[in-house]
């Protein structure tokens, strides 16, 4: 069997065509990522995963989701639970930090319980960037908030319950998007700050938790360390994160086809593992789209697969009730004055 593609491609509909079966058959994408536009009922979803790991002949092919909590869920037509945004777990932390961790392990238990259930490996949570008043609300309530220690202790808790619960953690956007004031879905941020301001800061959450086994890798400039390429095709600044950051787990990009970036999509997917990334996310549904950014991709190389088969090892087995623990977070919030 062929090594399967360094990326991760997206599709349009509820289920494969037969034109997308054969498109996944012969390219061999390492994964499957998943929109709103994917997403009804549980059967259909079920039957969707197991269509694309049989096209691409691999029982293990990973299919994600952005199932965050809050504004950021997929899962969000009444046929599942919805979950609180992390700013909220953020905020009743702040009221009471034990309180705070209980909930949210209790919820990400729940979350990764349900995402397994459908055949879904995660849902690329949780956000450490931090949240400043004038951080761009593209990050805002997805974040646990701008205290550096609080963000680590909080994120530490999603990964560790994700992993015990099968379900595989992705913290992003490293290397931050805390400094960003404009929105990289459609333009490019840029931030000026020194390495040693953003180390003390923006930086910390992503050092403590460099153990996590992925992260996804952010749109914005940093002209102190890459004036002339966005982190996600910086070859500079995937030495940082690496080198400085001390991260050695798998590494994906946000998507490739936000207006943060420049060029042809092959060319961004190009450049993103020219980079040194291990993958690359082309998550845009068009089968065509999907064909040429797959063409523009490469066999992982063997540090990737290294990372990715010491990422699976950690994933544990453990299943939760859904309702019952998402019923037990609801009260705690309502204990504890949240609407």
């Amino acid at each position: 069997m062929s090594t399967p593609l360094a990326i991760f491609v997206g599709m349009p509909g509820h289920e494969l065509s037969p034109s997308e079966i054969a498109f996944f058959r012969e390219a061999n994408p390492f994964g499957l990522f998943l929109f709103k536009r994917n997403l009804d009922n549980p059967d259909q979803i079920r039957h969707l995963v197991a269509q694309f790991k049989g096209a691409v002949g691999r029982a293990d092919a990973p299919v994600y989701i952005d199932q965050e909590g809050g504004r950021v869920q997929r899962l969000d037509n009444g046929n599942w639970p919805l979950f609180r945004s992390l700013g909220e777990f953020g905020a009743l932390a702040r009221k009471d930090l034990e309180t705070g961790k209980y909930a949210l392990r209790l919820s990400t238990l729940a979350m990764g319980t349900m995402l397994g259930e459908l055949g879904l490996g995660s849902g690329t949570t949780p956000v450490v960037d931090l949240a400043r008043p004038g951080t761009h609300n593209v990050i805002g309530n997805r974040s646990f908030g701008d205290d550096p220690e609080l963000v680590t202790t909080l994120g530490r808790v999603v990964v560790e319950a994700m992993l015990e619960v099968g379900s595989m953690p992705i913290f992003k956007h490293i290397p931050g998007y805390g400094r960003v004031n404009v929105d990289p879905h459609f333009t490019c941020p840029v931030v000026d700050a020194s390495v040693a301001d953003m180390q003390q800061t923006d930086f910390r959450p992503f050092i403590a938790l460099r153990d996590a086994p992925w992260a996804m890798v952010a749109h914005l400039i940093f002209t102190r360390i890459d004036p002339d390429h966005p982190a996600s095709v910086s070859p500079l600044v995937c030495e940082l994160i690496r080198r400085d950051l001390g991260f050695d787990g798998v590494l994906i990009t946000d998507c490739l086809t936000m207006e943060a970036l420049t060029g042809t999509w092959p060319e961004r997917v190009s450049a993103a593992l020219d980079a040194g990334y291990d993958i690359a996310l082309h998550s845009q549904g068009d089968l065509a789209a999907s064909e040429a950014a797959a063409k523009a991709a490469r066999p992982l190389g063997a540090q990737s697969l290294a990372r990715i088969a010491r990422a699976e090892k950690r994933l544990g087995s453990t299943h939760v009730d859904v309702q019952a623990l998402h019923a037990e977070v609801e009260t705690i919030f309502r204990e504890n004055g949240f609407a």
